[in-house]
């Protein structure tokens, strides 16, 4: 009985606590990712993997709810708790990271996941995220040192491993998504100007000299090629595809399951999935997900604008940004704006390891906004 009213209070109190608005935003995105799997991406198993028609749908549910007992988790904690155990848990899985070379599994020309006997296949670079945020944020707002350049130069040092890391895999998306992170992180602390070029300068010139001179990153400098030539080369596929998708389906779309391109491209339900949804429901559906893709930064921003402490702010800064060139990435190369990288799109597209990731993000999100009360911060 007793254990009962403990639960109801904290309920209670996090349910008091927490922003609804952002709340039900989070959670009406994830409605949308789940309907969209059970009406649109769920044949993709019947039809290439000889199994249950709701294969996908099932595995994405189960995620949703992993992802809501994490984002409850993350959202409960005193914010020096949340801070506490991000530091913990950023070490745990920059180590995994900097093990995929070495036990790391190789699928389609790149080595991304870990594959655990006692844990379904992951990929690190997802978990890493929402405490790369955390941990760059803390060393940027470190009230040990006064002296900023040090700042900026341990944060460098840890972006430049990462990055290196993921560029070894290879994974060019990722790691311009972290970099993107970084330099917004760096920006918002007040550098420098002129160090925030040179810096970004190098690591532009760094990106370019790998693609153009290392032979394992041809691949890469194909889809480059391909994208600014059409004519060259079969790395436009997958976007010529998506593109004719979003095309065809018009204003409206062509109706609930009479979408080719899931059939058509290999990971239709997850890099692709904003052009399954817009050939099915139309460009209407795409617009409805952008807005609120755009309330919720609008309704994040309008608490940072309240916010006091510094280092919760650029932790919230970190990770709507995050999300938000995560989101651009993924539309840009969906309408060919962009040349052909894996990305999924934030609490819409298939997958475990993306789902863990943007749940976490979420869960920091409503713990750093929620109303505090006599919380140590």
């Amino acid at each position: 009985m007793q254990n009962n009213i403990f639960l109801y209070k904290f309920y209670y109190q996090w349910w008091k606590n927490i922003d609804k608005s952002i709340f039900l935003i989070i959670s009406l995105l994830f409605v949308i990712g789940l309907f969209f799997s059970l009406v649109s991406t769920s044949l993709i198993a019947s039809d290439k993997l000889d199994t249950n028609s709701y294969f996908f749908f099932f595995k994405h549910l189960i995620y949703i709810f992993i992802g809501i007992f994490i984002i409850f988790i993350f959202s409960s904690l005193k914010t020096n708790q949340l801070f506490y155990y991000s530091y913990f848990l950023f070490f745990i899985t920059l180590v995994t990271l900097l093990l995929v070379p070495i036990i790391g599994v190789e699928v389609k020309g790149s080595k991304r996941w870990i594959d655990l006997f006692f844990l379904p296949r992951f990929q690190p670079i997802e978990l890493l995220k929402p405490f790369f945020i955390i941990m760059i944020s803390t060393i940027l707002c470190s009230v040990r040192t006064s002296n900023i350049y040090l700042k900026y130069l341990l944060s460098t040092i840890l972006v430049s491993i990462i990055a290196l890391f993921l560029i070894m895999q290879p994974d060019i998306g990722q790691t311009l998504l972290v970099i993107f992170s970084w330099a917004v992180l760096i920006f918002t602390s007040g550098v420098n100007i002129f160090l925030l070029f040179g810096l970004s300068t190098i690591a532009i010139i760094s990106l370019v000299y790998l693609i153009m001179y290392v032979p394992k990153f041809d691949y890469i400098q194909g889809r480059i090629f391909s994208f600014f030539n059409r004519d060259t080369g079969t790395h436009n596929f997958q976007s010529d595809k998506a593109i004719e998708s979003i095309t065809s389906g018009g204003f409206f779309g062509k109706g609930i399951g009479e979408g080719t391109l899931k059939n058509r491209v290999p990971e239709a339900h997850t890099d692709y999935i904003i052009s399954v949804i817009s050939e099915e429901f139309g460009v209407v559906a795409i617009i409805l997900i952008l807005l609120l893709f755009l309330i919720f930064i609008y309704m994040v921003f309008k608490k940072i604008n309240f916010e006091k402490d510094d280092k919760i702010k650029l932790v919230l800064i970190g990770c709507v940004s995050l999300i938000l060139m995560q989101a651009t990435i993924h539309i840009g190369v969906n309408i060919r704006l962009l040349p052909t990288t894996g990305m999924t799109l934030p609490f819409l597209s298939y997958g475990g390891s993306s789902i863990v990731s943007i749940s976490v993000f979420s869960g920091m999100i409503l713990n750093l906004t929620k109303r505090k009360i006599n919380q140590q911060t």
